[in-house]
């Protein structure tokens, strides 16, 4: 028998026993259901898929409930009145269930102007590093010149410097602000402002952070470029020369071609920097030292009106308001996930990290 014969008897034969199986799964299928639920509990491996489900599902809900637990405490808490805390037999409802804590939070905390103060911030450098870092990404990834790999580990270095060890120096350079001695220059040249003004001085405003997230060096700007650098080492060579064939140079290319198929990651950019901009105390302590200027970091504190010297359980119940404080500054970072978390799920997988 040659290898011809043999190749169509193997056909044959798979043939005849795919028929086969697809004449007993349509009897099955014809069968009644209490028969069928009789044949598959006979079945060992039907047995022991049953049990491994199971066992998955408790698994699963045993996780997310130790995960979850702890956020479902706080919100129950928030609610709580000073008399839920003292009564032993409040575990997680409150009995008498109040607005107060939020009320005074709102009144005395100043929550409303810290979240204008805090989205406006977070909007800005959000944005700023977004198209910063998404710039310098695609440069590192398609162009190549002397000293690329130089760069890409300096961006890579300023992952790892922590932040403190920076903190005296940037402090500093933007409470005497001048660009290479340029303001000096200025005012020891120009009889109209010679004398009256020493320095410039940033601290109190938006300035560093919006200078720092456009030059690329803000909080995790070296982790974005490193994301969008390798999202765009994935992007096909070809689209680039169909563009320069049609006249179009680095910079349109860029716009009108690179960023829209970019859309999914650079949300997910736009939204990290978002997130860690709104909670952040790091850059803000540093940068913000007076009481006027309010930001979602100075809320967490225990209104006046709520504290008593004569409560009992005071400290449980200061611990019971900072937690409202949290709860209060996350929740619009939850709204912002949920109408976004399609956005964040493709750009994690576009990035080439995971994997």
């Amino acid at each position: 028998m040659n290898s011809a014969e043999l190749k169509k008897e193997k056909k044959s034969l798979f043939s005849s026993k795919k028929q086969k199986d697809e004449k007993i799964r349509v009897e099955f299928d014809r069968t009644d259901w209490k028969d069928r639920w009789k044949i598959r509990l006979k079945t060992g491996s039907f047995i022991v898929n049953i049990v491994w489900r199971i066992f998955r599902f408790i698994l699963l809900l045993g996780i997310s409930y130790v995960v979850i637990f702890p956020f479902i405490s706080k919100i129950f808490g928030s609610f709580m009145s000073p008399q839920d805390l003292v009564d032993v037999s409040v575990k997680l409802i409150p009995k008498y269930p109040t607005l107060n804590i939020y009320r005074a939070i709102i009144a005395e905390n100043y929550y409303f102007a810290a979240f204008t103060n805090t989205a406006i911030l977070s909007l800005s450098c959000a944005l700023i590093q977004m198209l910063t870092c998404s710039f310098v990404g695609y440069g590192l990834a398609k162009f190549k010149f002397r000293g690329v790999k130089l760069i890409f580990f300096l961006v890579v270095f300023t992952m790892v410097v922590p932040h403190e060890t920076l903190q005296l120096a940037m402090f500093m350079k933007f409470r005497y602000f001048d660009i290479f001695g340029i303001y000096r220059f200025l005012m020891d040249n120009i009889p109209a402002i010679r004398g009256k003004y020493a320095y410039i001085n940033l601290i109190n405003t938006f300035w560093p952070l919006g200078i720092l997230s456009f030059g690329g060096l803000a909080f995790k700007n070296g982790l974005y470029i490193f994301v969008m650098r390798q999202f765009f080492k994935g992007v096909p060579d070809e689209l680039e020369e169909a563009a320069y064939v049609d006249g179009s140079g680095p910079i349109k290319t860029f716009f009108r071609i690179i960023l829209p198929i970019s859309r999914p990651m650079m949300i997910t950019i736009f939204l990290f920097a978002f997130s860690w901009q709104w909670t952040d105390t790091f850059y803000t302590n540093m940068f913000f030292t007076s009481q006027g200027l309010y930001l979602m970091p100075d809320i967490v504190s225990v209104p006046e009106s709520l504290n008593s010297t004569t409560f009992v359980a005071q400290a449980l119940y200061n611990s019971a308001i900072t937690n409202t404080c949290g709860l209060m500054i996350i929740i619009p970072l939850i709204i912002v996930y949920c109408f976004c978390q399609k956005f964040l799920v493709q750009g994690i997988e576009r990035s080439g990290i995971v994997g």
